[in-house]
């Protein structure tokens, strides 16, 4: 598997498509592919996998469009705190059955699997509610507050023999598809550095998730968390973290950079912030060439390569449903094929990610309530 040059555009050699979503031939079936390698065909002739949302906020709403454009979804159920709310969400996207509580929607026998869409405090709670009623659990990022929750999280999915998964959509995306395939291909060479930020001017309210403690606000957990998962997808677990955050008066990080070593040496730069804006570009640095995933880079289209001595050149790899329908497709997948665990975004290297991030925490003196 190799990248070729076609007319001056590069293609990746050694793929197959599952509907719109790139698979590429590993060893072990890729994020997108049919674990049991059924044709999109039967998967999607099969009943169609029945969503529950839990939380109508605005990153649910994104994520019920994605699921809108998804082969074999149907959104059925949407619980809220608030019954007008839930009333009013299920009028906007085109069905009828709304929850006045999350327990009542965790109920619903009409209910396959919930997607998690409420502030990550309350990820755990959530989550347990759901798995030990009997569905399959997508979850928002980040999993949880740490990693002591999401341990407990991922117990009771093994308990319950339920699917759960982190909705880190990004992996799913056909632009970090097309990463994983030309850093497995070597087109590269060996890759040494990743440098990745992910920042946003956001207006100070110490009520708001991004800022109050109490909803475990802080740019870490809510942006910089894209970057250190990458780092994690490209070089593992790393081996030393040295990081610096600036705390604003609500005692969250409000900037913050981190850099980590990884086992064979790899070395992956990071920012995040709260307080100005960054290029939002992420960048593999390679011994034989460089991939940049270009802005927005966590949620893009089009990567810029450069191998060797030739050209950088521009790939690209449009996304359905602003991105969310492939990760939704991936999900809905692993759940005909009764599979538990994601190859793509594993309950374990999710785990991993959220004891990175208390080791960074720590080294702040950041803790939230209750931890």
């Amino acid at each position: 598997m190799g990248l070729g040059i076609t007319s001056g555009k590069y293609t990746l050699a050694g793929t197959v498509a599952v509907g719109m979503l790139a698979a590429v031939r590993f060893d072990k079936p890729a994020g997108g592919a049919c674990p049991s390698g059924r044709t999109r065909e039967a998967i999607v002739a099969k009943k169609p996998v029945r969503w529950g949302i839990l939380g109508p906020g605005k990153i649910s709403r994104t994520f019920a469009a994605g699921l809108q454009a998804a082969d074999g979804a149907q959104l059925a159920a949407v619980g809220s705190r608030s019954a007008p709310r839930a009333a009013a969400f299920a009028a906007e996207h085109g069905f009828n059955r709304s929850w006045g509580t999350y327990e009542d929607l965790a109920a619903d026998p009409a209910v396959d699997a919930v997607y998690i869409g409420t502030p990550h405090v309350f990820h755990e709670e959530h989550t347990l509610l759901c798995l030990r009623a009997g569905k399959h659990v997508l979850v928002e990022k980040p999993f949880a507050i740490n990693a002591e929750q999401a341990g407990r999280m991922i117990r009771a999915a093994r308990e319950n023999d339920r699917l759960l998964m982190e909705a880190m959509w990004t992996r799913f995306l056909p632009t970090v598809v097309a990463v994983r395939a030309m850093v497995a291909a070597g087109d590269i060479g060996e890759v040494r550095m990743l440098t990745a930020d992910f920042g946003f001017r956001a207006p100070v309210d110490p009520h708001s998730r991004l800022f109050a403690p109490a909803l475990g606000g802080g740019s870490l957990l809510d942006l910089g968390i894209y970057p250190l998962t990458l780092a994690s997808m490209l070089f593992g677990e790393p081996v030393q973290v040295s990081s610096l955050a600036n705390l604003g008066a609500t005692r969250v990080d409000e900037e913050a950079a981190v850099i980590m070593q990884h086992r064979g040496g790899e070395l992956a730069v990071i920012h995040s912030s709260l307080r100005f804006d960054t290029p939002r570009h992420a960048f593999l640095l390679g011994t034989g060439g460089w991939i940049e995933i270009m802005f927005p880079w966590w949620a893009g289209t089009r990567l810029r390569v450069k191998v060797g001595d030739r050209d950088a050149e521009i790939l690209e790899r449009p996304h359905r449903g602003g991105g969310y329908t492939h990760e939704a497709e991936a999900f809905m997948e692993l759940i005909r094929s009764g599979a538990r665990d994601s190859e793509i975004m594993p309950l374990d290297e999710s785990l991993t990610i959220m004891k990175t991030m208390d080791l960074i925490r720590d080294q702040w003196g950041l803790t939230y309530p209750g931890e």
